[in-house]
C-alpha cells in the first residue's frame, strides 16, 4: 500500500492506493458512521461493509446527481438521527463520491466523511482533491464546496467488476496527468498499455499512484484552484461541455476534450504536430475518442456557462510542451476561432 497526503486548510486527507474495502472499519471513528452507496455497489459488496454502520442507497448515473439527491439524504440523516459528531462514508464511483461529500459538508455545517473509491475514475479524480458538488440547471457542478475528505481508499480489486467502457474513462484522467505534469508516466502508458487494458496488479497501482502523487501535490499547493489547480482542468472545458450536449459519459467527454486542447496547444504555438500525433495515438490506444459531431457553436454556448469563466473570459489549460501545462485566459472570440481546428471534430 502506498499512502499520500494533501494538506488542506482545514485538515490533512490520508490517500490510501492498495488498502481495501475490507478493512474500512480501521479508519473509522468510534462515532456513528453512516455509508452512502448507489444500488449497484451495495448490491455487489453491501457484504463487506462494516456492519455497525447505517447505509443510504441512492440511484445511479449522472443524472440523480442533483440537489434533490443531496435533499433526500438530509432527510435520511435528520431520521437516523446523525449528529455533527458522525461520520459518513461514500462507498462508490465519481458521482457517489461528490454527493457525498457535499451532502456531508453541508449537512449541520459540515461533518467529518470519507471515500472507498470504486472506480478507476474516482480512485484518480473524482475522490482526491476535495471538490465535491452537484450539477443544477444542466450544468456541471455549479452548487458545491471544497472538502477534504479525511481519507481516501483506493482498493484494486474493486476495479475487476467494471464494464469495459466505465473502466476507459478512468484512463482518461490518468492520461490527463501525465500529460500535464510527468513525460515519464507518458512513456509509460504508451509502453504498458496492454497491462494496463488488462488490470495487472502492478501496473494499474503504479498508475493510480502515478496520478494520485502528481493531484495531490497541486492541490496541496493550490487547494481553492486559483492558480496552479486550474492546470487539472485539461480537457475539461470542453469535456464538460460534451456532457451537457452530447450526453456522454465524463471520461469520453475529457478525451475528446484533451485531444481538442492538443490540437489548439498546436495552432498557438505550443507545442509541434509531431507532438498532436504521439498524444491522439495515446488516447486512442486506450481505446478512448478523439473526435466529436457537435457543432462548436452548441460547445461555445455551453463553455459561457462554465464555472472557469471570468467575465468575457476563460481560463483554458493549453500543453506548453508534453508534461507540462499552462493556463491562459482567452476570449470566447479566440476560443471560436481555436474551436475551428477539424483535428478533433469528425
Amino acid at each position: 500500500m502506498q499512502t499520500f497526503e494533501i494538506q488542506g486548510n482545514n485538515n490533512i486527507s490520508r490517500l490510501l492506493v492498495g488498502e481495501k474495502l475490507t478493512n474500512l472499519e480501521t479508519y473509522l471513528p468510534e462515532s456513528r458512521t453512516v455509508i452512502i452507496t448507489d444500488t449497484v455497489v451495495k448490491r455487489l459488496y453491501g457484504d463487506l461493509f462494516p456492519q455497525r454502520a447505517d447505509v443510504i442507497t441512492i440511484g445511479c448515473g449522472e443524472k440523480i446527481k442533483t440537489l434533490d439527491t443531496v435533499r433526500r439524504i438530509y432527510e435520511q440523516l435528520i431520521a437516523l438521527d446523525m449528529d455533527r459528531t458522525g461520520f459518513i462514508v461514500g462507498i462508490g464511483g465519481g458521482i457517489v463520491c461528490d454527493i457525498t461529500g457535499f451532502a456531508a459538508s453541508t449537512y449541520m455545517r459540515g461533518v467529518r466523511f470519507g471515500f472507498v473509491a470504486s472506480t478507476l475514475l474516482a480512485q484518480t479524480d473524482a475522490s482526491v482533491g476535495g471538490k465535491n458538488g452537484v450539477n443544477f440547471g444542466g450544468y456541471k457542478n455549479m452548487a458545491g464546496v471544497f472538502s477534504q475528505p479525511d481519507f481516501v481508499i483506493c482498493d484494486m480489486t474493486l476495479l475487476s467488476s467494471l464494464a469495459k467502457r466505465e473502466l476507459l474513462c478512468g484512463f482518461a484522467e490518468i492520461i490527463k496527468h501525465a500529460l500535464i505534469a510527468d513525460v515519464d508516466m507518458f512513456r509509460y502508458l504508451k509502453e504498458n498499455y496492454s497491462q494496463a487494458l488488462a488490470l495487472n496488479p502492478q501496473v494499474i497501482e503504479k498508475l493510480v499512484a502515478d496520478s494520485i502523487k502528481i493531484k495531490a501535490a497541486v492541490v496541496s499547493r493550490d487547494e481553492l484552484e486559483q492558480g496552479e489547480r486550474r492546470k487539472l482542468n485539461f480537457g475539461h472545458t470542453i469535456g464538460h461541455a460534451l456532457e451537457q450536449t452530447g450526453r456522454m459519459p465524463h471520461g469520453e467527454a475529457v478525451s475528446i476534450g484533451m485531444a481538442a486542447a492538443t490540437a489548439f496547444s498546436a495552432a498557438k504555438g505550443f507545442i509541434s504536430s509531431q507532438d498532436v500525433i504521439r498524444i491522439i495515438d495515446l488516447i486512442t490506444r486506450y481505446h478512448l475518442p478523439v473526435r466529436s459531431d457537435i457543432s462548436p457553436e452548441q460547445l461555445l454556448a455551453a463553455m459561457r456557462k462554465d464555472k472557469k469563466r471570468t467575465g468575457a473570459k476563460i481560463h483554458f489549460v493549453f500543453l506548453k510542451r508534453l508534461g507540462e501545462a499552462l493556463v491562459e485566459a482567452i476570449t470566447f472570440d479566440e476560443l471560436k476561432e481555436l474551436a475551428s481546428c477539424k483535428i478533433w471534430q469528425k
